[in-house]
């Protein structure tokens, strides 16, 4: 049935926040406690196999497990604190293997001023794939906490970065998430609506429209196609960890000159518009965990 009828199907089994901010399908659930900063919570698995071959080197699996969970507080205009790791591996794993994977961790908590609060470890069966589960608390003000669920037909959709080609370049093993670029946007230019691309654009651009009530109409001429990809690769190969966003078009003109002067080394393209419900265009593809699964 795929990923995202299968979570909608499992989330209506179980007890909800009664009126979220934000819940099960934006980048981050937000939790609001009645004080000045509002509560971000993030989990993120990986497998090997699935999301990193066995041969990867462990210090790189550790930097994507947590720079996967720092992508998702940057696309709600937030930022990371305090972070759980589990830990599932079979018993012959070697100790340099789990040595580097907390290294990589370690590195990129430090990069993004956050830490290690806990965790768990346990074994899986002999042939079993390794499991790395990041678990994380992260806060936004109320005027900064961006959505994915809030663009407006008449919006322009921009991303940063390029895409395609991120397992082909091994860039989905060593990016830097856009938690500044991020920061900056929210302080200066604050998007209408905002996600991070992991399953790719073809996969995410329509989770945005769906969320916003909103169709879309894509400007494939546009889209920033990173250097030896072609259009297919760019629009489904996934893991680009770029920002989608939506912005007033008032704005645009403004937005692409400080942009540029602010970070010369990060395109900011326009690729499109958000258009009403109903309206726009189709785009499928991109990965899903249990698309095509019997």
């Amino acid at each position: 049935m795929g990923e995202d009828a299968l979570v909608a199907r499992l989330v209506e089994l179980v007890p909800r926040d009664s009126d979220p901010l934000a819940g099960p399908g934006d980048d981050c659930a937000v939790i609001d406690s009645g004080s000045g900063e509002l509560l971000l919570l993030k989990t993120d698995a990986m497998v090997a196999g699935v999301h990193f071959l066995p041969e990867t080197p462990a210090e790189a699996v550790g930097w994507k497990a947590v720079a996967r969970v720092v992508s998702d507080f940057a696309a709600m205009g937030g930022k990371p604190r305090h972070f759980l790791v589990t830990l599932a591996v079979s018993a012959g794993t070697p100790l340099e293997w789990a040595d580097g994977l907390y290294r990589g961790i370690g590195r990129c908590l430090r990069t993004h001023h956050s830490v290690l609060a806990g965790g768990e470890t346990s074994r899986v069966p002999e042939g079993s794939a390794a499991v790395i589960s990041i678990s994380a608390t992260g806060s936004v003000t109320r005027e900064r906490l961006t959505l994915r669920s809030t663009a407006k037909p008449g919006d322009v959709l921009l991303v940063t970065g390029t895409m395609g080609g991120s397992l082909l370049t091994g860039k989905h093993l060593d990016f830097s998430p856009r938690l500044k670029e991020a920061d900056w946007l929210v302080s200066n230019f604050k998007p209408t609506a905002m996600m991070d691309i992991s399953d790719g654009l073809a996969k995410d651009l329509p989770r945005l429209a769906l969320a916003s009530g909103c169709g879309f109409v894509l400007d494939r001429a546009s889209l920033p196609v990173t250097a030896g990809c072609d259009m297919a690769q760019a629009l489904g190969d996934g893991e680009d960890f770029e920002l989608l966003m939506s912005m007033e078009p008032a704005k645009q003109l403004d937005l692409l000159r400080a942009w540029q002067a602010a970070f010369p080394d990060v395109p900011l393209s326009v690729i499109g518009r958000m258009v009403g419900a109903g309206q726009g265009e189709q785009l499928s593809g991109g990965w899903d965990h249990f698309g095509g699964c019997p």
